[in-house]
């Protein structure tokens, strides 16, 4: 089962008031029973982040749904006919898919690992990557001071297509998803970049995290469209 399996993660953007809200409501009483949507094997619905995304302030306009599926045909069925999915995208001004497999993840998101390795990992090629940490409440002050410093370090980065910071919960639950050309770009932000380089070993010296996952997928397809265009322009 496992081998089949789909990550999805799709973003919807709001700009009336009115759906903003509908949307903000949705992440405390979500819309869907999990326990009946066919071959779902993990759903998180997703806040975002103001001004670039990764900011203590949340951004009300837009959001994200992440989810693993038994295969595409599930994924599709939902994406497709799931009444509640199609309401984000009924609301939405935009909305965008991206369909990935995953190469390489290591720790915990709810106290399970949610992706299956399933595709061989490739240096060259495009890669999309997904970092998630609960913060240990003692440390939320001390993380966040950082933050800003970081978030504007991966601006205009060489290679990045898209990054957003989300999150289940804000401050204390967060997460950011990116897309780059290649891993060596991304490994280029992650380890040469200054910034990022440090709060890393801040990171692992003073034990911000409760929960933390790191995982790189490979994505292949793409549906729908962000800022006016598809990012990817992927088909199978």
């Amino acid at each position: 089962m496992n081998a089949n399996q789909v990550v999805t993660i799709s973003f919807f953007k709001f700009d009336k008031f009115s759906s903003k809200w509908w949307a903000f409501t949705k992440m405390g009483i979500p819309p869907f029973n999990v326990t009946k949507i066919n071959g779902l094997q993990f759903l998180k619905q997703l806040g975002s982040g103001a001004e670039n995304g990764f900011s203590i302030k949340p951004n009300f306009g837009v959001y994200g749904i992440l989810a693993t599926w038994d295969d595409e045909a599930a994924a599709n069925t939902f994406l497709e006919k799931n009444n509640s999915f199609l309401n984000y995208q009924k609301r939405a001004v935009e909305s965008w898919t991206v369909f990935m497999k995953t190469s390489k993840v290591h720790g915990v998101w709810s106290g399970v690992t949610p992706f299956y390795e399933n595709v061989q990992y490739n240096e060259n090629e495009l890669v999309g990557v997904i970092t998630r940490a609960t913060i240990h409440t003692k440390h939320l002050f001390e993380f966040w001071k950082e933050v800003p410093t970081v978030s504007q370090s991966i601006d205009n980065r060489d290679g990045l297509l898209f990054s957003i910071g989300i999150g289940e919960w804000p401050i204390f639950m967060q997460a950011t998803f990116s897309l780059w050309e290649n891993s060596k770009y991304m490994m280029d932000y992650a380890y040469k970049s200054q910034y990022h380089r440090e709060v890393v070993k801040k990171t692992r010296q003073r034990g911000w995290y409760r929960e933390e996952m790191f995982a790189r997928f490979r994505p292949y397809r793409s549906v729908g469209e962000w800022e006016g265009v598809d990012i990817l322009n992927l088909t199978e």
